[in-house]
């Protein structure tokens, strides 16, 4: 029986972990290896211009007065648009304004970069690629053979209390698990803390799928409805007692699955 070919990549960019996983006949070419290295290449360069703890970045020049809107980079600029079109999608549940530190994309702009360089990986012929940006996932699986991807138990970081096999579509997770009581809530300024340890919810776009987590979470015992705010996205919220709650489209899987 022949053995499936993976090889796999980890960085610390935008201060979380980047991982990425290659699979099939051409995972240990140099080919995949300079899609890789590109993909890594490309999300430093948004760090550099993003980072709010950078003092030379765009968005710390902007915060500080020194850089206008009118000289900002492009690509700050279409992260301002994008990041004003979550915040109308959701009502305002996601929003780049934070009582701190002014103007700070960070909760668009991972889920962004790892989406908008993923596309990078499809030149190689012969591979497919799971890109996982500090638990956010975005997959690419010309072969039609899924990735298993688990959701980290909040309570547990070293368990996973579900999984979801998927093909294409991205997975996202928002909640206290990984940096506490975090998010604020942007219609009040004070740190999210309720009923809900995460959600995480998959769909086809990652920046999308991020956005939504976000917000949902903000939401409380509403994020399901948030969730709903875009077609062919679904979400499981873990309770802070540990049970879940999955909408009628979250992906199922059989037991024994792996990756």
């Amino acid at each position: 029986m022949s053995t499936v070919q993976k090889r796999s990549w980890a960085e610390q960019v935008m201060g979380l972990p980047i991982s990425l996983l290659a699979r099939g006949p051409a995972a240990r070419t140099a080919a995949a290896d300079a899609a890789a290295q590109a993909v890594y290449r490309e999300l430093r360069e948004v760090d550099l211009t993003f980072s709010p703890y950078r003092p030379d970045s765009e968005v710390s020049r902007l915060a500080r007065g020194e850089l206008s809107w009118e000289a900002a980079a492009p690509v700050v600029r279409e992260v301002a648009d994008r990041c004003r079109r979550a915040r109308e999608l959701t009502g305002g549940l996601f929003d780049a304004e934070t009582p701190a530190a002014g103007w700070d994309p960070s909760g668009l702009v991972k889920g962004w970069a790892a989406e908008r360089a993923s596309r990078l990986l499809i030149e190689v012929d012969g591979a497919d690629w799971c890109l996982n940006a500090g638990g956010d996932v975005v997959v690419h699986c010309p072969s039609g053979e899924p990735f298993v991807i688990g959701i980290q138990d909040p309570g547990d970081p070293g368990a996973v209390v579900a999984t979801v096999r998927s093909t294409g579509d991205a997975v996202a997770t928002s909640g206290t698990a990984a940096r506490g009581a975090h998010l604020y809530d942007p219609r009040n300024g004070a740190a999210v803390v309720g009923n809900w340890a995460s959600v995480s919810v998959t769909g086809p776009s990652l920046e999308w799928a991020d956005v939504l987590a976000t917000a949902a979470f903000v939401a409380g015992d509403d994020w399901p409805r948030v969730v709903s705010l875009l077609p062919g996205y679904a979400g499981l919220g873990v309770h802070t007692d540990g049970t879940l709650r999955a909408m009628p489209g979250w992906p199922r899987v059989q037991p024994g699955d792996a990756g």
